[in-house]
């Protein structure tokens, strides 16, 4: 047998909602656990936590200290008191290899596992005994109806199994451990369903957290392009504990509640918001530059960043391209046990996790 990711990276789910799993998003600074529910052909929102990590128990979004991330996740769990303990976890897309190859499409699951196995020295570069290893069907080849393409993916068992022990931790049954990529791209179905976007429209899901940068841009439901840069929020985080004096708790209470010294605003906060936008627009270049494109049809600003009062506008006015934020639960049911106003505020930061409590039928 392959020793698989658990359902790595499976696309064959999308659109079903018979049954969901937490989604628990690991980041370099928090733990994100969402659990969503079937309603209908939609969800409803259940309850979500949010638990800050301790500092460097997440580097560049490998888990270095396995114990102090479950037992955040425990903290996270025991506050949540979630109804189900099954969940979905993602491996960052700079972990994983992809590739589509073709095999023969009369061959059974088993077969293409064993001939995978004998020639996985062909498109992995590690050793197999290091690597944990997914494959699904795609759709037939388009020059040779008898070949199907096979998505293979391939990431350092070090990553998966430092996962999944952190959730065993935290008390929580690991059941698939996904592509952040194929998170976000599950979550795009609903915001493309909320914003009306056309199948043939190029999306660039510009997700910006604490420390890192990820873009998605999207075309007709599949992920085309992904990129990871070092930036985040953490940088206006460390500029206001500098300036005030302050720790990073109290950084980070100051500027969701205000407070904060009136320079804030013009000293601080609108460099930081300039700075975004040349971020934003340097991580297209990389993708125009890469690629045959050289527009995108619309921006979606994710992350704890994108919440900022005033930066999709500005975005959108320097880029003069629309831009809106992503809030995955616009139109959704909520629960009783929600603050919708937080919800709101952090619905942005909550993409990931989303994408992986969608995951049903794993």
């Amino acid at each position: 047998m392959l020793d698989q990711l658990k359902n790595l990276g499976s696309l064959a789910n999308f659109g079903k909602k018979s049954s969901t799993l937490l989604g628990v998003d690991i980041s370099s600074t928090s733990v994100k656990i969402l659990q969503l529910s079937a309603a209908g052909n939609s969800y409803r929102v259940e309850n979500y936590v949010i638990r800050s990590l301790p500092a460097n128990s997440v580097v560049e979004k490998n888990i270095s200290d396995i114990d102090a991330v479950g037992e955040c996740i425990g903290a996270a769990v025991s506050i949540l008191k979630p109804s189900i303990k099954e969940a979905a976890v993602a491996v960052a897309g700079s972990a994983v290899i992809t590739k589509t190859i073709e095999m023969n499409a009369a061959l059974t699951d088993s077969e293409m596992e064993n001939q995978i196995v004998v020639e996985a020295d062909q498109y992995i570069p590690y050793p197999l005994d290091e690597v944990s290893i997914d494959f699904e069907r795609q759709d037939l080849s388009e020059r040779n109806p008898e070949l199907v393409e096979v998505l293979l993916a391939a990431c350092r068992r070090e990553n998966v199994d430092s996962r999944v022990t952190a959730l065993e931790i935290g008390g929580l049954d690991a059941k698939v451990v996904d592509i952040e990529a194929y998170a976000i791209e599950r979550a795009y179905t609903l915001l493309a369903e909320q914003l009306g976007m056309d199948d043939d429209q190029t999306v660039a899901i510009v997700d910006i957290g604490s420390m890192m940068t990820t873009l998605n841009v999207i075309l007709q439901g599949k992920t085309i392009y992904t990129r990871e840069q070092m930036f985040g929020g953490n940088a206006l985080s460390e500029e206001v504990q500098r300036r005030f004096g302050l720790t990073a708790v109290e950084a980070e209470t100051a500027m969701k509640r205000g407070g904060l010294p009136e320079e804030y605003e013009d000293e601080i906060l609108a460099p930081f918001k300039e700075t975004v936008v040349q971020q934003v627009s340097q991580t297209l270049q990389f993708f125009f530059s890469s690629s045959h494109y050289n527009e995108v049809d619309h921006i979606l600003l994710a992350g704890g960043v994108a919440a900022i009062e005033g930066l999709a506008d500005l975005v959108q006015e320097s880029l003069s391209t629309p831009v809106a934020i992503a809030n995955p639960f616009n139109g959704l049911q909520v629960g009783s046990k929600i603050n919708e106003t937080m919800l709101q505020n952090d619905a942005p930061s909550l993409l990931i996790a989303a994408g992986l409590a969608m995951r049903g039928e794993y």
